[in-house]
């Protein structure tokens, strides 16, 4: 396996120019398929993580010390650079934060990303003090573990209905930035013009952009667009769900077996697995 510190040093290399897409894995074997592919980077889905475990991707649905075994699994299952979607710390408090934000780091992540949303319908963002403060201490553990994990702060202005979810946005991750993350995130914008607006308006710290939908935008149109990253969130995850819920429906509800048309063959998995736990195996005994 890759050495972690250079996975690190790797991970921050793709920062430094150009795009990349850095899709979300849900299990292991999505991980290897995925690395196979030539991807440089992969991160974490918490969303297509819980869905495997029957709970939602809501409050901390899934506790602390699962979702760090689920990110461990995965950073141990590849040697490409892993970004660990961390919620919000899975703590309100600076200090649970940090303390959380040390296990993460402990798991041999390339970085983490934390959120601002506090999970609370009645005030769903911690405000921007808060949020600055929760940063900053997720920014302190990261250095006191003496680790190169790059951090990303997150504005969930768009995802928990802010009025005006692009300049509230933009000002809070101005000051995450200021605070500490190397990385911004807002997860929503999907036209031109306000992905200029906020790349523009961080310049000249990486924006990540999350493509949950087709909205007519290649990667191409985003780099033109001065984004630095990619990633997608639950939307590898969700496009197997569509496949199984569809088939499994038409089964039910119509006695046809049609949903299976066009499936990938079970030869062409099996044998991609077949060849992963080969190369495995000489990676493990060369001789």
């Amino acid at each position: 396996m890759t050495d972690l510190a250079a996975r690190r040093a790797a991970f921050r290399r793709l920062h430094a120019s150009g795009c990349f897409v850095m899709p979300n894995p849900w299990d292991i074997g999505t991980t290897r398929y995925l690395g196979a592919m030539g991807f440089p980077a992969l991160a974490t889905t918490s969303s297509g993580f819980a869905f495997t475990r029957a709970l939602p991707d809501t409050d901390w649905a899934v506790p602390v010390d699962a979702m760090l075994a689920h990110i461990a699994e995965i950073v141990a299952a590849t040697d490409l650079p892993v970004n660990a979607d961390f919620e919000s710390g899975y703590a309100h408090d600076p200090e649970g934060v940090a303390r959380n934000v040390a296990a993460c780091v402990a798991t041999g992540v390339a970085g983490l990303s934390i959120e601002d949303a506090t999970g609370d319908p009645a005030r769903p963002l911690y405000d921007i003090a808060e949020g600055t403060e929760r940063i900053r201490a997720a920014r302190a553990a990261i250095d006191a573990a003496g680790a190169d994990v790059m951090l990303t702060g997150r504005a969930e202005c768009y995802l928990t209905g802010h009025a005006e979810p692009l300049p509230e946005a933009i000002r809070r991750l101005q000051a995450y930035a200021e605070a500490g993350a190397d990385v911004v995130f807002a997860p929503g914008p999907k036209r031109r013009e306000e992905i200029r607006t906020l790349v523009e308006a961080l310049a000249p710290v990486p924006v990540n952009i999350l493509m949950s939908t087709n909205p007519g935008l290649k990667v191409a149109d985003l780099e033109a667009l001065g984004v630095r990253r990619i990633s997608v969130g639950s939307s590898l995850a969700r496009a197997a769900w569509t496949g199984f819920i569809r088939a499994a429906k038409r089964i039910h509800d119509e006695g046809s077996f049609g949903g299976f048309d066009g499936s990938v063959s079970f030869s062409e998995i099996n044998g991609f697995f077949r060849q992963d736990l080969k190369d495995r195996d000489e990676d493990r005994d060369p001789a």
